[in-house]
């Protein structure tokens, strides 16, 4: 299942400039790892050391945030836009 997904300024030189990839994968985690696999480091930007998102990362897919679906178990399917968003903070 192919899935877009949308990169974040911030995140693009790991993607060799582009706003949006192609990548396949059932599952958000799926979904990551190949993102990873195409363009090396986003695991690294995106994931803790125990496998979990950042807190500081959101990820989206349609207007959800996984978090308050199934994290990185959330089911995507072919045609979605998984959209990686990170938090904004400061004043």
């Amino acid at each position: 299942m192919s899935v877009t997904v949308r990169i974040p300024t911030t995140l693009r030189p790991l993607s060799g400039g582009v706003s949006t990839v192609q990548v396949e994968g059932a599952t958000i985690a799926e979904v990551l790892a190949n993102l990873n696999l195409a363009h090396p480091g986003f695991s690294n930007r995106l994931l803790d050391g125990e496998g979990n998102l950042h807190k500081f990362v959101n990820v989206f897919v349609a207007d959800d945030d996984v978090r308050y679906l199934q994290g990185l178990a959330t089911s995507v399917s072919s045609g979605q836009t998984v959209s990686i968003i990170p938090a904004v903070a400061g004043g």
